[in-house]
């Protein structure tokens, strides 16, 4: 793959990570929110695939697997999981609201565009000219992190910080060594599985909890 079609592909693909990101602070049941983590690891999937093809990488769409097997399908069943039998549960008390936080949104994505065109020009291809929409969907991720007070969603957010992290070593590298995107993926697995346990022995003991609960709890 390569001239117009790998730069379409790619900047479609990019585009989507930083979109499902966006869709996150915009959405408020958990359903519609863990289909918008499904499909941001399945784009983020999509790029390394797009880059793999275009560099004859086997190692990189091999790469790309693992991303689509573990953040786009595993890790969002795992979500599923913890939310049990509560999938339309919303986020009724958020620290920023939806509109505040979609504002949020478009000034953290102006800031990553602002500080980061030095590192695209400096990468000088056409991947490396997207590397702004990579820092812009860690970004978000960072404020879904500390915007939301479900766990499910502080799970999110950590999750979209990791692919956020992804597309940008993906843009500046042409992708990472594979073993290093598997440990990592299974990594970003472990903490989710750790923390969907966590959550669902709160929910059992004390009933849907939110960071307010939490902590009153600690008190």
């Amino acid at each position: 793959m390569s001239g117009q079609p790998f730069a379409s592909g790619l900047t479609l693909a990019v585009g989507a990570v930083l979109v499902c990101a966006v869709a996150v602070l915009w959405l408020s049941s958990l359903a519609s929110v863990i289909r918008a983590v499904s499909l941001q690891g399945i784009a983020l999937g999509t790029v390394a695939i797009v880059l793999g093809l275009h560099l004859h990488d086997p190692a990189l769409i091999a790469t790309a697997a693992v991303v689509i097997v573990v953040k786009g399908l595993a890790i969002p069943m795992l979500l599923r999981h913890v939310t049990g039998d509560q999938p339309l549960e919303r986020e009724t008390r958020p620290l920023v609201n939806v509109p505040a936080s979609l504002v949020a949104s478009a000034a953290v994505i102006f800031i990553a565009f602002a500080r980061t065109r030095g590192i695209a020009r400096y990468v000088g291809t056409t991947a490396g000219s997207l590397v702004p929409v990579g820092f812009a969907a860690l970004l978000v991720g960072y404020f879904v992190l500390v915007s939301k007070r479900r766990p499910v969603f502080q799970m999110v957010g950590i999750l979209l910080v990791d692919n956020g992290i992804s597309l940008v070593a993906f843009l500046v590298t042409a992708g990472v060594p594979f073993l290093i995107e598997l440990g990592v993926s299974l990594d970003v697995l472990l903490a989710v599985v750790v923390l969907g346990v966590l959550a669902v022995r709160l929910r059992t003991d004390f009933g849907d909890l939110d960071l307010d609960d939490l902590q009153e709890l600690h008190d």
